[in-house]
């Protein structure tokens, strides 16, 4: 038996395939130019970046990073006021033990009892327990102890109690003050008094430092106070 060999049938673009079928055009015409490029997708922008504006704001590989705004600069500076480490803004502020030491290595936190008139291993310029700076750092996947990475755990802390949208408004009332003073032991509940028992810092002099770091962040930011 002889065979007749026949001319095969040109093939159809994948489109014309697809509207044959009754597929839509438009999901056909992406697909066919995924399948052309292989281009892969761009990676998503975070909601919250960090913003580089000096070493401090150096960028911190993570998920969901916080962008540092005047604002949250002026609100991480009065917790450090609050804290003791603020030492005039300085880097050294990052490197402070529970009672005013230093430590040497910001590759993780110290984890260093220290014994005054309390015990602490509280260190770093928020003055980190261990076990809330492990915390942090495994929702934000901050690396190391470094002064950005010590700054994205602090602006965490500050969300997680419900102090963020005031902080982002520029204002440090008494029950934003309230909220802080769950996390930090230096910041006065609205009695005026410590949460934890320690020395707390008076809401009036918070306040008026606050604002006058707040119209300071501004104003290098170009921004009106």
């Amino acid at each position: 038996m002889r065979f007749r060999l026949e001319r095969p049938a040109p093939l159809l673009p994948l489109t014309q395939v697809g509207l044959l079928m009754g597929f839509p055009l438009l999901c056909l015409a992406a697909t066919s130019a995924r399948t052309t490029a292989m281009a892969p997708p761009p990676d998503p922008i975070p909601a919250r970046a960090p913003a580089v504006t000096s070493p401090v704001d150096a960028v911190v590989k993570g998920p969901g990073l916080y962008r540092i705004t005047p604002e949250r600069r002026a609100a991480l500076d009065t917790i450090r006021y609050a804290e003791g480490t603020w030492n005039g803004g300085s880097v050294s502020g990052y490197l402070t033990l529970y009672g005013g030491g230093r430590f040497q290595s910001m590759a993780r936190h110290p984890d260093v009892v220290v014994v005054r008139r309390y015990a602490s291993a509280a260190a770093g310029a928020y003055q980190f327990l261990p076990a809330t700076w492990r915390a942090a750092q495994s929702r934000l996947g901050l690396s190391g102890f470094g002064p950005a990475s010590q700054d994205q755990a602090a602006l965490d802390l500050v969300e997680r109690r419900g102090a963020l949208a005031a902080i982002d408004r520029g204002v440090l009332c008494d029950r934003t003050l309230d909220k802080l003073s769950r996390e930090w032991a230096s910041f006065p509940m609205v009695n005026g008094a410590s949460a934890y028992g320690q020395p707390a810092k008076t809401a009036s002099a918070l306040r008026l430092f606050h604002q006058r770091m707040l119209e300071t962040r501004r104003r290098d930011a170009g921004l009106a106070a």
